[in-house]
């Protein structure tokens, strides 16, 4: 909490020190009466031209949340509506010299009339980092939990085992300071490595336990239980990065979907999607998903492992092309003023074009070990890519986990995974060249881990491959 007060008032503003080390949350600590003065304002009119000129002689009172414009001390002023301006603490009501010359002005003529005045700070008052750091043992205090992933009003802690024991306070406390939060939930387990759909065991901390939750996102909006689902709202930006990527018209296979946070925005923007995803819960949000959001023409959900799902997706989408299926877009309705003789447009055709432009593997527990199943993803269809035509081969965008590492240390070892998998020799660079993989970081996801996006475009040597 910032302000300006003088030192021997600075005290009021720490969080106490009653609450060190409290197991449960007591709000009644965080309340202070501070005695201070007030420029009881002549007219309200007024108000705005002492407020910018105390501002500048800095006499207004400075506490974050707290507004220096109250309410008359006066009830019978104040019943007319009255205003005051709540001035610091070393400023005396009786002491002129504690005045500045604009408020010995001021006074002079009238304009205000300085009183007593108390100023209480109430626990709604405090920040979050306010209350931990009361609560929370001083050894603790070089880490406090403030960042974690939310899920509609749903907040996912991950607390490391010594802040345990004040968990629920913790929790309590986020749930008081951010009002779109109800429930605070803590993982239990490790996702990923314990559980194949990366969901996890949970104990709830603070409100209900209820995880059916509404995130919006992209301008696409998403109904799901958190519980049975992947989520993490911390890679909306990486979502938006990839799908920035999808020319309308294109085909996209999404091989770990999750329940569409890449799929359904791309769909909104008229790409088509062949969008898969193994959790058979997942597979039903994702189905809700396409049909909430109106994206069916160009979003095909599959619930399928994603192993057998890579080279099935080139064949599907290769089948729907030669059979002419397309999206229909209907024109915008005439208007009923518009004249009779206006011609009536016609519907128009997006027709699915015979190959996928990406596939997205968003699994960076395992993802890499599903890059062999491109092997032979085209055998046979060599004339459907350049330099047959202008198609070029898919790229692949595959996220990962590495070492966290300033040097080259995680993109070698990215390269040499995946060429253990390919069987092709990729180096850092720039994926539109050949034998380069463009290596984006994400996200740091501990203290020695990092999150990273591999993309590149598949080989000629793997993608006209005989198949296994």
């Amino acid at each position: 909490m910032e302000d300006n007060q003088s030192s021997a008032d600075m005290n009021f503003f720490r969080a106490p020190a009653a609450a060190r080390a409290a197991k449960t949350l007591d709000r009644a600590l965080f309340s202070r009466t501070l005695p201070t003065t007030a420029a009881s304002v002549r007219e309200n009119r007024l108000i705005s031209k002492y407020r910018k000129l105390l501002e500048s002689t800095n006499e207004l009172i400075a506490v974050d949340r707290l507004g220096s414009i109250a309410a008359d001390p006066d009830p019978g002023l104040a019943a007319q509506g009255k205003k005051c301006l709540i001035l610091r603490p070393d400023i005396k009501p009786t002491v002129p010299e504690t005045w500045s010359p604009v408020l010995q002005e001021a006074s002079k003529i009238g304009d205000v009339k300085l009183v007593p005045y108390e100023v209480t700070i109430g626990y709604e008052l405090w920040s979050y980092l306010d209350v931990i750091r009361s609560i929370l043992p001083e050894e603790l205090h070089g880490e406090i939990p403030v960042g974690f992933n939310t899920a509609g009003h749903v907040a996912h802690l991950n607390l490391r085992e010594r802040y345990m024991p004040y968990r629920h306070i913790i929790a309590q406390v986020i749930v008081d300071k951010n009002p779109g939060i109800r429930t605070v939930i803590n993982k239990t387990d490790n996702v990923g490595a314990e559980n194949e759909f990366r969901t996890f065991a949970y104990e709830v901390l603070a409100g209900p336990d209820d995880l059916l939750v509404e995130v919006n996102e992209a301008g696409c909006v998403f109904k799901f239980d958190y519980a049975k689902v992947y989520w993490n709202s911390k890679l909306g930006t990486e979502h938006q990065r990839i799908t920035a990527l999808f020319k309308p018209g294109e085909v996209v296979a999404d091989v770990m979907a999750g329940i569409g946070p890449f799929a359904t925005p791309a769909g909104k923007k008229g790409v088509f999607v062949w969008a898969n995803d193994k959790n058979p819960e997942s597979f039903k949000y994702l189905t809700e998903a396409i049909a909430r959001n109106k994206v069916a023409q160009y979003v095909k959900p599959f619930n399928e492992d994603g192993h057998e799902f890579i080279q099935r997706a080139a064949d599907l989408v290769l089948e729907s092309s030669r059979r002419g299926d397309c999206a229909v877009i209907q024109p915008a309705k005439v208007s009923r003023s518009a004249p009779q003789t206006t011609a009536r447009a016609q519907p128009i055709r997006i027709p699915v074009p015979p190959t996928i432009a990406h596939f997205v593997m968003n699994l960076p527990a395992s993802a890499l070990e599903f890059l062999h199943n491109y092997r032979g993803l085209y055998h046979g269809h060599e004339g459907l890519f350049i330099p047959h035509t202008e198609t070029k081969l898919p790229m692949v965008h595959a996220h990962c986990f590495a070492v966290k590492a300033d040097d080259a240390t995680p993109l070698d070892d990215i390269c040499q995974r995946i060429y253990n998998e390919i069987g092709t020799r990729l180096i850092p660079g720039d994926a539109e060249n050949d034998g380069e993989v463009t290596i984006c970081e994400v996200r740091d996801v501990a203290p020695a881990k990092r999150m990273f996006c591999a993309s590149f475009r598949l080989p000629p040597d793997v993608a006209f491959a005989p198949r296994p």
